[in-house]
């Protein structure tokens, strides 16, 4: 077995088995010195990233030498680094969620 082995994400998870698996993820790899600031500027680029992709995706037009974004894999570090995120804060992102749907089914939205 090898390190990366320990991280298993169960099958069908819920949002708090990937804030758990996350946690364990940036420990085993020995990110958890990093700052909120760092955090937060690495969630951002992964943004840009994602935009990159969705340019693409859209055929906007972008630099022919910029680099392959993978939409996909782009959305996945940006779920990533959000968790990594709400992990620091401890926000429990599911609760948070549930809580202002609450909230944002009581707004007008006209």
């Amino acid at each position: 077995m090898t390190e990366n082995d320990k991280l298993i994400l169960k099958e069908n998870p819920t949002l708090r088995d990937y804030q758990i698996y996350i946690a364990d993820m940036v420990k085993e790899r020995g990110f958890e010195k990093e700052t909120a600031s760092e955090i937060f500027l690495l969630f951002l680029e992964e943004c840009g990233e994602m935009a990159k992709a969705v340019r693409k995706r859209q055929n906007v037009h972008t630099d022919k030498n910029s680099e392959k974004f993978y939409l996909d894999h782009e959305v996945a570090d940006v779920f990533m680094y959000l968790l990594d995120i709400c992990n620091y804060f401890d926000v429990d992102l599911e609760k948070a969620f549930r809580e202002k749907e609450e909230i944002n089914k009581k707004r007008s939205w006209e």
